[in-house]
């Protein structure tokens, strides 16, 4: 079953209407302990002033409402007029501090104007069963240990204190750090005589909140000026990081193209040896080769185009023999 959620703060003792009519019984602890009355829960009592109520006075009210399987919280505030009279000055009033215990989740009803010393006549009017309270002697209002008839009745339950925070300790704080906290007030609006503050101190406050904006300023400053510093380093030094890539880079591409076995150099031989075979003549062969004369041909007659002195046929018979012998002569030169 999880946590109930509380709604309303817990209701003032002489305000409620709920009474416990049930016939009250004494318990001891051991009982408490071992199961409550069927017919009620446990009533624990625990007092205080709570004046800057803090976690140490909740987990003192937790311990109380914790103390048995089922109780009932009652927790008495003293007023102002009795605080003041036996342990001294509040920071906070009456009022204020029965509000602060109103809103206590632990607690399940508040008795305003509770008494410095428990009295029969109390216990008895609010059916009190037992007194939470840490078990160092309390000494006040001439007693040494306001709860030592409490402890002889056997009604007193101890809880543990929670070191390091306490009421004292707060006030010890202000009153250590005054000059810091009066600063804070005056920036933000609090009057000087609101703070209880003469004129030098106002003065003086303000010079040194206006120094302490200069500091900040400056602070500020330095902090980004760092930041601009980290940033410009950071970029220089990523762009040398990619200008040496790119340098390696360039000079691998370099050697590879004009080293000594270079791409350009291979190149530039194959161009320059195209360009003298494209100049150079081509060089006549020293002997040209004969051409084989076939057998059967004879080397062409010279022909003398001197004209010969021949005599007119005699006869046609004699014309026709020297046509023919002619043209046999021809088919032999060919």
């Amino acid at each position: 079953i999880g946590p109930v959620t509380l709604t309303a703060p817990a209701p003032f003792a002489d305000e409620t209407n709920c009474q416990c009519q049930a016939p009250h019984e004494k318990l001891t602890i051991a009982q408490a302990r071992l199961g409550t009355p069927a017919d009620r829960p446990v009533r624990v009592y625990a007092d205080g002033i709570f004046d800057l109520f803090h976690s140490g006075h909740a987990r003192a009210l937790m311990q109380a409402k914790t103390l048995f399987p089922n109780s009932y919280l009652l927790v008495g505030v003293c007023s102002d007029d009795l605080t003041h009279k036996f342990k001294g000055f509040t920071v906070m009033n009456e009022a204020e501090r029965y509000e602060a215990l109103r809103h206590c989740r632990y607690v399940d009803e508040v008795i305003r104007d509770a008494p410095w010393t428990l009295t029969p006549e109390f216990l008895e009017k609010h059916k009190i069963d037992f007194v939470a309270h840490d078990d160092i002697p309390y000494s006040s209002a001439g007693s040494d240990d306001v709860y030592k008839h409490i402890k002889e009745a056997g009604m007193f339950v101890p809880t543990q204190r929670t070191e390091g925070i306490s009421t004292s300790d707060i006030i010890t704080r202000i009153v250590r750090d005054y000059d810091v906290y009066a600063r804070r007030n005056l920036q933000r609006g609090y009057t000087a005589k609101e703070l209880n503050v003469s004129f030098i101190n106002e003065k003086r406050y303000r010079f040194q909140n206006q120094v302490d904006k200069m500091k900040e300023k400056v602070k500020n400053v330095e902090e980004r000026s760092k930041e601009f510093v980290n940033r410009v380093e950071e970029k220089s030094h990523d762009l040398i990081q990619k200008w040496e890539e790119k340098s390696r880079e360039f000079i691998g591409n370099f050697l590879e193209l004009f080293g000594p076995d270079g791409a350009w150099k291979q190149m530039f031989q194959e161009r320059s040896s195209r360009m003298l075979q494209a100049l150079s003549p081509k060089q006549s062969p020293v002997s040209s080769p004969t051409r084989s004369r076939s057998p059967s041909r004879s080397p062409s007659p010279t022909f003398s185009w001197l004209p010969l002195k021949t005599s007119p046929p005699s006869s046609p018979k004699a014309a026709s023999a020297s046509i023919s012998s002619m043209s046999e002569g021809d088919e032999d030169e060919k």
